[in-house]
């Protein structure tokens, strides 16, 4: 608040150093006015401007965020403003499904020489968000509203014979040496087999809904030698992934693929192939369903999703928050994920500790928002990270949310087509930016 009592917005700008920095000098050097209400926060590039950087920026009381750096093309590093507009496109939408207020938040290109744009956006942002008043409802738990019930498929008997096919198979993998070990399922979970007389422990039924290929990251299964994997449809699109983040070499697996009909989970909703493609060979056929779908087919389903952005942002935001409290950060959504595999965690990182890692509030919606933003582009829908969570949080909601934007913005999904670049660490010259001034 003013003298006068008037509420004064605090503004957090996240500045390139080489051009939109050098805009607002020049505003300064040639006397033009603006409100004095933004901080200015100098970093090398657009694309290093972290998405922690943003909601950090509101936790500690800032009114609204302004991120601006070069034009398209005039980057001094090539490409970095171009990788920028990629990640904020998908970024912006994780941060309206949590219920954060995206009229808060605001992207511009300002060159060296717009001092006077500066001077104008800055002058907009203030009294856009003097309007708005103070940002009371970031991580607030208001109203009753609860996170919608996911949608499940109803399950469907495996393929008749795929069992006894799949023990047969593995028997004579493992005999004749093309393989060490099996990873498959057993009445009680995920098992390895490592003899032929074993393989009766395999089994192919509705229990089978865990993604297996989050076991190739360790290394006691990878010390037993050259694998063969049981594989679903959801799962190999995580296989498709790893191999082309070079986690995996394929010529070191052999995929074995089951034809599948659905295991009554809710990810089965929105499962539009029951038939893997790229495996080694594939175990059942499932007469109703065709082979496969278009490789960039968009998935049916996503309801749940649908009745949680019909929600105003503070209702979205109490139902995380309502949510995210019940979390004890066990990271078994971590452990659980195929596509988790970075040595040290950055939750683990503590010069500077940039997670809280203790259960609070804002370390809870820090973990979560960091989670599935490393995930843009990259979660495949096994779900894992929500069957896994012993807190019953329903964690899929976020990595939908990516996905949505990843498929209307990019036409992109991912470990759907083996030939198409990673969407996160590639860009267009064609991206929108619709949201940028």
């Amino acid at each position: 608040m003013n003298e006068a009592g008037q509420f004064e917005p605090k503004i957090v700008a996240y500045v390139c150093n080489w051009c939109t920095y050098l805009g607002a000098d020049l505003a300064g050097t040639t006397r033009l006015e603006y409100p004095p209400n933004v901080r200015i926060i100098r970093l090398p590039c657009t694309g290093r401007i972290d998405f922690n950087l943003i909601v950090k920026a509101f936790e500690i009381g800032a009114d609204a965020v302004l991120v601006s750096g070069c034009h398209p093309g005039d980057c001094h590093y090539t490409a970095g403003n171009y990788h920028a507009r990629r990640r904020w496109i998908l970024f912006r939408e994780l941060l309206e499904a949590l219920g954060f207020e995206m009229e808060r938040i605001h992207f511009t290109w300002i060159s060296a020489a717009e001092g006077r744009k500066w001077q104008q956006v800055v002058t907009e942002i203030t009294e856009q968000t003097r309007k708005l008043g103070p940002y009371k409802n970031l991580y607030a738990d208001t109203g009753n509203g609860s996170l919608p019930i996911p949608e499940a498929a109803p399950a469907v008997d495996q393929p008749a014979g795929s069992e006894g096919s799949l023990r047969q198979r593995c028997h004579q993998l493992l005999a004749d040496g093309t393989v060490k070990v099996v990873i498959g399922y057993g009445t009680g979970g995920p098992v390895c087999v490592t003899k032929p007389a074993d393989v009766g422990r395999l089994v192919w039924n509705n229990q089978c809904s865990s993604n297996l290929t989050t076991y190739l990251k360790r290394q006691e299964v990878r010390k037993l030698g050259r694998a063969a994997i049981v594989v679903k449809v959801c799962d190999e699109r995580a296989l498709v992934v790893l191999e082309k983040e070079s986690q995996l070499d394929r010529k070191d697996l052999h995929v074995m693929g089951m034809a599948c009909n659905g295991m009554g989970q809710p990810k089965c909703a929105t499962c539009d192939v029951r038939v893997p493609r790229f495996a080694d060979e594939v175990i059942g056929e499932v007469a109703s369903v065709p082979l496969a779908g278009p490789p960039n087919a968009a998935p049916r389903g996503g309801a749940a999703l649908e009745v949680l952005l019909a929600k105003s942002p503070a209702e979205r935001m109490a139902c995380w928050a309502r949510e995210f409290e019940r979390c004890v950060k066990c990271y078994a959504c971590r452990q659980v994920c195929p596509l988790c595999y970075c040595e040290r965690c950055i939750v683990e990182k503590n010069r500077p500790t940039v997670i809280d890692p203790s259960p609070t509030v804002k370390g809870n919606f820090a973990w979560h928002i960091t989670r599935a933003f490393h995930l843009a582009g990259r979660c495949i829908g096994c779900d894992e990270c929500t069957r896994a969570c012993p807190a019953g949080i329903d964690l899929r909601l976020l990595n939908l949310s990516l996905a949505k934007a990843a498929e209307e913005h990019f036409g992109y999904r991912a470990g759907i087509n083996r030939d198409v670049e990673p969407l996160i660490g590639a860009y267009s010259l064609q991206d929108k930016e619709n949201f940028i001034r």
